[in-house]
């Protein structure tokens, strides 16, 4: 009876991680406002969005949007408590951009993942590409980053003073450009 109960015990911990990882990355929390998740998505510079069918995450910004995650990237690596493999971070309104310390660079279903050195890399790889891309362009990268990995990073660059928060079709529909000061 005994490792009866103990292997329901461990059955229900498994399920309880693996919903409050996996079900609950991609949902905001009940106590956030649609306000609250477009400041969420401006804060982070850039929408994120992963698309299982295509396997692609899509990361839709202006150019210095998308230079908000080389920042993010090398943020994480100066983390002290990243180091390790299987550590990971999550980022966006609804927490669904996770990224996640392991020896083999790559993008999945999952993370967008690699050692320190490859997210480095990966960050670099990111400010190169940018710098020549023009708005209306997308930039794909896999092969410089992870050849093997079956996924990829598109970088969808939009024009100066696009708004991420626009291109969430969850809370606002078709998307839309905000003023930039000045104009």
């Amino acid at each position: 009876m005994l490792p009866l109960t103990l292997l329901a015990i461990l059955f229900a911990g498994g399920l309880y991680v693996y919903r409050r990882n996996v079900l609950g990355a991609n949902q905001p929390r009940a106590d956030m406002t649609n306000e609250d998740i477009k400041q969420r998505w401006r804060e982070l510079g850039f929408f994120c969005e992963l698309d299982d069918q295509n396997k692609v995450w899509t990361l839709t910004g202006s150019r210095a949007g998308l230079l908000h995650f080389s920042d993010l990237l090398r943020g994480y690596i100066a983390d002290p408590g990243n180091t390790s493999n299987g550590e990971r971070k999550h980022y966006g309104a609804y927490g669904s951009l996770e990224v996640m310390t392991w020896p083999d660079a790559g993008f999945d279903g999952h993370a967008i993942r690699g050692s320190l050195t490859d997210l480095d890399r990966l960050a670099s790889l990111v400010e190169t590409k940018l710098a020549v891309a023009e708005a209306g362009s997308r930039v794909r990268i896999r092969g410089e980053f992870a050849p093997d990995s079956r996924y990829a990073l598109l970088l969808d660059i939009r024009v100066d003073g696009f708004d991420p928060a626009s291109a969430d079709p969850e809370r606002l529909g078709a998307a839309s450009q905000r003023k930039v000061p000045g104009d």
